[in-house]
């Protein structure tokens, strides 16, 4: 009799220990959702000097392309509408804007084709600005070229709110930022591990980012680049199917144990 009542209570625990075991680690850690905590050795200031490559433009780009000079008449056959009047429409910015053909090269009026293939934005309106300079204006004519890239163009993907291409109307984004545009990794996205895949003239290469960490900001990608790819893959609690949160798990654990109860009557 005594050895039946400790078999019983042995298996009690057991399930115990099972349910407790299933509950926690199907749980999202709240740990596993911060982001930029200090861990192990990261400074006490994050702050720290960052070096940021220039931008160099690709195929595809589309940029914005302004010349002004002090009689504006002169000037007027180079200007586009989307130069001359605020633009919010991405249409617009498609239709009105110099893009970037597969050769490298933007088509201008009375300059014709200019290649950018790999220029900076500097380089590429310093460019534009000596060629005006050399073979149709002087320098009394006060020639001034602004080149702008037709908004901070970027792709998410995977567990975020709102996936798929985005444009930012600002020189410089951060992944952060570009997350929180789009609607913030879900609960049981990858914080740690998120992927950028970003497009050289050369080539593309991949980063790998964890956004739980303070040293993240130190990362080559933290501060993206037009173009960039982010992909944010998925918790293996995801896989599992037994939910994010605790009362979730608690749910689908007292479902199944419903159901094998019901089952083992029915059989019985």
């Amino acid at each position: 009799m005594f050895a039946k009542l400790v078999l019983r209570m042995n298996n009690r625990i057991v399930y115990l220990l099972f349910f407790i075991g299933v509950l926690v680690t199907s749980c999202v850690p709240s740990q596993d959702l911060i982001y930029l905590q200090k861990k192990g050795d990261s400074p006490e200031s994050a702050i720290s000097p960052i070096a940021l490559k220039p931008y160099r433009l690709q195929t595809n780009d589309i940029l914005s392309i302004t010349v002004k000079a002090i009689d504006p008449k002169l000037v007027e056959i180079f200007n586009n509408e989307i130069s001359t009047q605020a633009a919010t429409s991405d249409q617009l910015l498609y239709l009105k804007g110099y893009s970037v053909d597969d050769h490298g090269n933007v088509r201008m009026p009375i300059l014709g084709e200019i290649n950018v293939l790999g220029f900076t934005i500097d380089e590429a309106r310093e460019k534009i600005e000596t060629l005006l300079l050399k073979d149709h204006f002087k320098k009394e004519a006060g020639i001034y070229v602004n080149v702008k890239l037709a908004g901070f163009r970027y792709t998410v993907n995977g567990e975020v709110g709102s996936t798929g291409s985005k444009i930012l109307y600002q020189d410089k984004v951060t992944i952060l930022e570009a997350i929180a545009n789009s609607g913030d990794i879900t609960i049981i996205g990858d914080r740690k591990d998120v992927k950028v895949i970003r497009q050289f003239p050369q080539g593309a290469e991949t980063f790998s980012i964890d956004l739980t960490d303070s040293k993240a900001m130190q990362s080559p990608c933290y501060n993206l680049q037009p173009n960039d790819y982010i992909y944010v893959k998925p918790l293996k609690q995801k896989s599992w199917g037994t939910g994010k949160t605790g009362i979730e798990s608690l749910g689908t654990i007292i479902t199944i144990l419903s159901l094998a109860t019901t089952t083992f009557l029915l059989l019985k």
